[in-house]
């Protein structure tokens, strides 16, 4: 499943990249369409074998904005400043609250109740049910 996240966030990040190349290089485009549909399909794929939308979808979004980030300023020259980094700090630090607000809301295994029988059906032989009167009602 990890490694599902992983690649749904480094072929967003390969997509949003090739985006900002797309301007100067019109033929990244097929890079930027392909790459977000298989960023989807397999964030789509981390969904279905279990994690939470919440996680997902947050680990997603901000491990891509770091990377995309970092990337930008290596690739295209893009400035990072101190409030950049305190920005990134914070998305980071934010991702690490949600997963850990994750695990300790998980549920833990309860023990499954015993059935209750149906009271629906008539009275066994013999057994009377109380009868409700006005007084015990009110």
């Amino acid at each position: 499943m990890w490694l599902l996240l992983l690649g749904a966030i480094l072929t967003e990040a390969a997509a949003t990249l090739s985006l900002r190349g797309a301007l100067d290089h019109p033929g990244l485009y097929v890079v930027v369409v392909t790459g977000y549909l298989a960023s989807y399909g397999l964030l789509v794929q981390v969904l279905r074998r279990g994690m939470g939308l919440g996680v997902a979808y947050g680990i997603w979004g901000a491990c891509g904005v770091v990377l995309t980030a970092v990337l930008s300023a290596l690739l295209f020259g893009e400035m990072l400043t101190a409030l950049k980094i305190t920005g990134i700090v914070l998305v980071a630090a934010g991702v690490v609250l949600v997963e850990l607000g994750a695990v300790r809301a998980a549920p833990q295994a309860a023990p499954v109740p015993a059935a209750v029988p149906a009271t629906a059906g008539p009275a066994a032989p013999g057994h009377t049910a109380p009868r409700r009167t006005r007084e015990r009602d009110a």
